[in-house]
């Protein structure tokens, strides 16, 4: 396979809650005031990405894992998913709060969607004052039945609700009751899956005056209790990989760039996905160039050896899927 940072067009989302930070402050093309969701790499059906630049430009995801299968995902990868995508990449602009849910686990997806599960985390990228998240329930003396009876009244008294500052780091497994709050522009990294249950969408109606959905009894059968918050404690060093996630569906870690640096994959056994949360960086691996701005992600494939990077101040979230590198992290810490 042609090693070279890949691009993908972003596929924009229009949502009840979006705002305009994701064409202001991230470049994306639209003029449109409620687009809530940039999805930058993704094989959901109906949304399969395609390639933006270089020599497979024009391609879309499905068609590079077919053509290239291991060289592409990962020798492990392949094995696991065969031909496809693990991973649901994005960023995220909420003008309001998104409605309170929460996703089912592997079992529960697959018993009742024949589909994985949704873990996933958040990298705040920027907040308004006072910005806030849902993060789980209050405590653990709620009820899950309480699920089927949110209203505007208990609300504060049944979901955990935790303020969120710029370069907060959450990690949000199956199960977990969670919501991003007005304000917030993030960046998310989950598993292959668009399958949300709705608990609480504060009331709100849309352009018809309709409510959207609820699905509050499967909530309460997916809803687990976490002693953790899930924020990273996490310390950024210059010029090193700083790890926010480690699971058993990605690695998330934070790369501040000051210098030229140069990062050896050759014993990852994966893709790695770059997401810029701050600034602009040359990005290079084999003899090709690519500069990644602010919300932009590229993807290199997982026979690529070496990546170089140039900025003078640059920050991305590297992810990647190596259940080996996962275990050893774990086994250390």
């Amino acid at each position: 396979m042609k090693v070279y940072p890949i691009k993908f067009n972003p596929i924009l989302k229009e949502k009840i809650w979006g705002g305009n930070k994701l064409g202001n402050l991230l470049g994306k093309d639209t003029d449109k005031d409620n687009v809530g969701e940039s999805w930058e790499i993704s094989d959901v059906n109906g949304n399969i990405s395609q390639v933006s630049n270089g020599a497979y430009k024009g391609a879309n995801l499905k068609e590079l894992i077919a053509e290239h299968e291991a060289n592409f995902l990962g020798i492990e990868n392949f094995a696991n998913f065969g031909y496809n995508f693990p991973l649901l990449i994005k960023f995220l602009d909420a003008k309001t709060d998104l409605s309170v849910q929460v996703h089912p686990d592997n079992k529960m997806a697959k018993k009742h969607h024949n589909s994985f599960g949704k873990t996933e985390m958040w990298y705040i990228m920027d907040s308004d004052d006072n910005a806030d998240i849902v993060l789980g329930l209050k405590d653990k003396t709620v009820n899950p039945e309480v699920l089927n009876h949110i209203n505007a009244k208990n609300v504060d008294a049944v979901f955990n609700r935790e303020q969120v500052k710029k370069g907060d780091s959450f990690f949000i497994p199956a199960g977990k009751i969670h919501a991003i709050g007005a304000g917030v522009l993030a960046a998310e990294i989950q598993q292959t899956s668009d399958i949300t249950y709705r608990v609480y969408d504060w009331d709100r109606t849309d352009d018809s005056g309709k409510k959207r959905e609820l699905h509050t009894q499967l909530a309460e059968k997916a809803t687990k209790q976490f002693d953790s918050n899930g924020k990273a404690d996490y310390t950024l060093l210059p010029n090193e990989s700083s790890n926010l996630v480690n699971c058993d569906y990605f690695t998330t870690n934070i790369l501040d760039i000051k210098k030229h640096q140069i990062k050896d994959y050759t014993n990852l056994d994966s893709f790695v996905i770059f997401m810029c949360v701050e600034g602009e960086v040359e990005v290079t691996t084999g003899l090709h160039t690519e500069i990644l701005k602010m919300g932009e992600t590229i993807l290199i494939p997982a026979n690529a050896e070496e990546v170089i990077f140039n900025s003078e101040n640059a920050k991305l979230l590297e992810v990647y899927v190596d259940k080996g590198i996962v275990k050893n992290l774990q086994q250390a810490s």
